[in-house]
């Protein structure tokens, strides 16, 4: 049984920095699933999300058994 104040498992990282914390929230990301329809490169051109948040996003999602979106 879980803690109801536990993460949920595929929750974002909570070591996120606030700027990409609020980036991500106001682009509607609240989840890791969702990171599964972006690539890299979409999240990079999001004012406060910077080399350092996409590969906590990065290995928060193989954690998981998740990847982003392939780039075309």
């Amino acid at each position: 049984m879980t803690s109801p104040h536990a993460p949920h498992p595929h929750s974002l990282p909570s070591r996120l920095a606030k700027p990409a914390q609020r980036a991500l929230a106001a682009a509607g990301y609240v989840t890791l699933e969702q990171f599964t329809q972006v690539t890299q490169a979409d999240l990079a051109r999001l004012h406060g999300i910077g080399p350092k948040a996409i590969t906590q996003l990065r290995d928060a999602l193989v954690a998981a058994g998740l990847s982003f979106a392939i780039e075309n």
